[in-house]
């Protein structure tokens, strides 16, 4: 792992500490710990696996672009390469995942400027079909539509405005110009050719119906928490509510570009389970459960991704600076 993204791993570690206290505090800490003995752990691995199928699918993703762009690697280093960015999930805006990039470039030569593109393809899928997960929850509920469609309105423009090469050659010509740019133009000709491909109308569906399927997995993770309180509590929660309430809390809390959403997306969670009038303390458990098997689990996949790579490999990624991986 690279020495100064540690820093921010630490500092994303406490705060998740401090957004637990405070919501701790909020719920009544000793309530709150006699919701979670009473939540049947039983569940966990099934939430877990889950998880790790939204991994899965999301890899077999990385794997269609990487054909798209016609880049090459080995199946297992290209594994290991995918689960191991999962280290950075609790970097700012994930931009810890150009991780995958600068390593794909160590293990064939592949400049980062041609693969940086596939991570802006799996934003702009994995936000596109999120929010088409949440559209239908957010009329039902009379909550969020002004944030879902603009979110929506946001990506599908971009993804216009990427697919017409006219008006991205020339915004790249502008760019061409500029001094301190003129140096590294090349490289945005580049990248535009790997976005361009990844967006076309066959992979845009392809890949956004790959995340849709991924992401609902963990949206049923969250189903299944709820469900498992609804067996000894009087709450209710459907199938649509639990993923409206988990696809929702995930957009706002990738808006706020905070390490993993951290606070951000607890908070959006927890209030939306207050809102169906779900116990103070069943919402908070719910809400920390889920996280902590989906963003923390994440983590937890991506420091033994490293370790498998560093000894499939041979590199001592230790010794990496964040300058080689973001430029």
């Amino acid at each position: 792992m690279f020495r100064k993204y540690k820093k921010r791993i630490l500092f994303s570690i406490a705060l998740g500490a401090a957004v637990f206290l405070g919501f701790s505090i909020y719920a009544d800490f000793d309530k709150l710990m006699k919701t979670f003995s009473e939540f049947n752990w039983y569940y966990l691995p099934l939430i877990l696996a889950l998880t790790y199928l939204n991994f899965i699918i999301r890899y077999y993703k990385w794997e269609y672009y990487l054909g798209l762009l016609k880049i090459k690697i080995k199946k297992k280093a290209s594994f290991l390469i995918f689960m191991s960015t999962f280290v950075m999930s609790v970097t700012p805006g994930k931009m810890g995942e150009l991780l995958k990039s600068y390593l794909l470039r160590e293990e064939n030569g592949t400049p980062v400027s041609i693969s940086a593109p596939i991570i802006l393809a799996e934003r702009l899928t994995d936000f596109i079909s999120v929010v088409i997960l949440c559209i239908a929850g957010a009329f039902v509920f009379n909550f969020g539509q002004n944030v879902i469609i603009g979110v929506g309105l946001f990506f599908i423009l971009l993804v216009i405005l990427i697919s017409s090469r006219k008006i991205s050659l020339r915004i790249i010509s502008h760019l061409e110009r500029i001094k301190f740019l003129n140096k590294i133009a090349h490289k945005f000709k580049d990248s535009y050719e790997s976005i361009y491909t990844l967006v076309r109308i066959k992979p845009l569906l392809i890949a956004t119906s790959m995340s849709g399927v991924a992401w609902f997995c963990e949206c049923l993770g969250l189903y299944i928490i709820l469900k498992v309180y609804s067996s000894f509590t009087h709450i209710d929660v459907s199938l649509l509510a639990a993923v409206f309430i988990y696809g929702f809390s995930t957009i706002v809390g990738s808006i706020a570009m905070l390490p993993g959403g951290l606070g951000v997306t607890e908070a959006s969670m927890t209030g939306l389970l207050l809102l169906l009038n779900i116990p103070k303390d069943v919402s908070v458990a719910s809400t920390f459960i889920i996280r902590v098997s989906t963003l923390w689990f994440a983590v937890i996949v991506g420091v033994i991704s490293v370790y498998f790579y560093q000894k499939y490999s041979n590199k001592n990624l230790e010794n990496i600076g964040v300058s080689q991986v973001e430029t």
